[in-house]
């Protein structure tokens, strides 16, 4: 969820003509990541908690594609970018170690 709180701060400065564009996507993205998380961990299967987490990479990919547009066109400062980067790397550390630990139960 700080993924998603800290792409909101940050699309917040990214110019008003971008509002239902970058923005949007950015944001959309970066909150799918854990509101998968969470739809997966409600689910009764680990089975099923394993493929939420996986479209948790997939949102997880499209944030940091969007991060990399955003960075290009000049709407982010290299450092923000940066950090939103490495936090983003780190999240998907998590989720494939996650993955991985959950598959062995299986």
């Amino acid at each position: 969820m700080e993924l998603a709180v800290n792409a909101y701060k940050a699309t917040g400065e990214f110019p008003r003509s971008e509002l239902y564009g970058l923005t949007s996507q950015m944001r959309r993205a970066a909150g799918s990541i854990a509101a998968n998380i969470a739809e997966g961990h409600g689910r009764e299967t680990t089975a099923h908690f394993i493929q939420f987490l996986r479209f948790s990479q997939g949102s997880l990919k499209e944030f940091e594609t969007h991060l990399i547009i955003a960075s290009k066109v000049g709407f982010l400062p290299d450092q923000r970018f940066e950090e939103l980067m490495h936090q983003s790397e780190n999240i998907g550390k998590m989720l494939r170690a996650l993955i991985r630990s959950l598959q062995d139960k299986l």
